[in-house]
């Protein structure tokens, strides 16, 4: 899952960085409003964590014209201010939910799981199709009885996959929200990932979860039928 963070305190930054990778994100770092309004205009994030207070842009103003433009991830807003007031300015923008800076990384990885579910509308944390069990906050990942080991990028893949089953994902698609902006779009690296994840996942298994769409790209669905 894709995450866009617009902070200009490069300290601040860096901390929230190192947190969301940790937890297999792939993030996009803007440090000024404008940059991250644009990237957020052409780019299609899961979720956008922006500090209120910018310089030049705030991160109200960027809330604000993102939904004015109809783009409906999930936003979480952060800020030294914990008045109430900017809080309401901040959820009226647009804002799904406000977190007030000094803040533990635990918490903000738990609200933004939180509202990915919300979007998806996912019961529960863990992840199933099938005998297939996804666990994004232990990062377990296991079929029927048998654990998998998957390194952070086939996690990540397969996370995507398994929160939009049944439906077909372009390679297009899988890239933009699995990988950041550094990604080579002409290599064909998610071919590659999905060649390693179907070894793993669907290996000596009757019911293979991960099918081809020809000319399309790939799905994850439960029925045995292609």
């Amino acid at each position: 899952m894709r995450i866009l963070v617009i902070e200009d305190e490069r300290d601040i930054a860096e901390f929230i960085l190192r947190g969301l990778r940790t937890e297999l994100f792939a993030v996009d770092w803007a440090n000024t409003g404008e940059e991250g309004f644009q990237w957020a205009k052409v780019n299609d994030y899961d979720a956008a964590v922006f500090d209120v207070r910018l310089p030049g842009m705030s991160g109200i103003e960027v809330c604000r014209g993102l939904r004015e433009r109809k783009k409906n991830m999930p936003i979480i807003m952060l800020s030294v201010m914990g008045d109430a007031m900017t809080k309401v300015e901040a959820l009226n923008a647009g804002a799904d939910d406000y977190l007030a800076k000094p803040f533990f990384m635990a918490e903000l990885t738990a609200r933004i799981r939180a509202l990915l579910r919300r979007e998806r509308q996912t019961v529960g944390a863990v992840l199933r199709a099938a005998d297939l069990m996804l666990d994004p906050v232990s990062h377990a990942v296991q079929r029927g009885r048998r654990r998998i080991n998957l390194n952070r990028k086939e996690f990540a893949l397969l996370e995507y996959m398994m929160r939009h089953q049944g439906t077909p994902l372009t390679r297009g698609m899988i890239l933009e929200h699995v990988w950041d902006m550094n990604a080579d779009p002409f290599t064909n690296t998610v071919d590659v990932h999905i060649r390693f994840l179907r070894q793993k996942i669907d290996t000596g298994r009757a019911i293979k979860l991960i099918k081809t769409v020809h000319g399309y790209g790939y799905k994850l669905e439960t029925s045995d039928h292609s």
